[in-house]
């Protein structure tokens, strides 16, 4: 009976370890992209009626010179990442942590930690809204026309997609407990921002 009980529990465990490998297989085959970019400000400033600070009104620049009177000039957005699970993929992942970095011009600036189960089926996609508030001071140099016009270019006005990016480890939840994804992948822009590549 006793050798009974620890075949059973020992293909109980082949099989979860085989549904587990199937998951973590599953979410490798998860493409996530940077799906859109909204709701951008500068120090308040609505970046969708502001393309430029030379169209900068008196009042907007004096709210640009208190931020940086306060050694802060914070950018604010949603970004929109698109997880997109195969049609053809048979099983459905369940993402339950993300770990990311955001890189600005290709700079690490902030990261954060995603806390939220997120199911994938199969021929779904899922879209992962993520506020993000960053000091521009603390990450680049520049007069104020400067960074206000990196701003711009950083919510979409400039045609390139290797200015936002995000560095970003997923964890799957599997029936041996949550597994990390291997090693960290790079989400891009596909559908907003230059010219997509094939």
């Amino acid at each position: 009976m006793r050798l009974n009980v620890w075949m059973v529990a020992a293909a109980t465990l082949a099989a979860a370890g085989c549904a587990s490998l199937q998951q973590l297989a599953a979410l490798r085959q998860v493409d996530f992209a940077l799906a859109s970019l909204g709701q951008a400000r500068v120090a308040g400033i609505d970046l969708a009626r502001i393309t430029a600070y030379q169209k900068l009104g008196p009042l907007d620049v004096a709210r640009v010179a208190v931020a940086l009177s306060r050694n802060d000039l914070p950018l604010e957005f949603v970004l929109n990442v698109k997880a997109e699970n195969p049609a053809n993929n048979k099983v459905t992942a369940k993402m339950v942590r993300m770990g990311w970095s955001l890189f600005l011009q290709e700079k690490e600036t902030i990261s954060g930690i995603i806390d939220q189960a997120i199911e994938l089926p199969p021929g779904q996609p899922q879209t992962i809204p993520m506020t993000m508030r960053v000091n521009l001071l603390q990450f680049f140099n520049g007069p104020a026309q400067d960074l206000f016009d990196l701003a711009v270019a950083l919510a979409g006005a400039d045609p390139d997609p290797k200015k936002v990016s995000l560095r970003a480890t997923p964890t799957i939840e599997t029936p041996l407990g949550p597994i990390n994804y291997p090693t960290p992948i790079t989400v891009v822009s596909r559908t907003f921002g230059g010219t997509p590549k094939p």
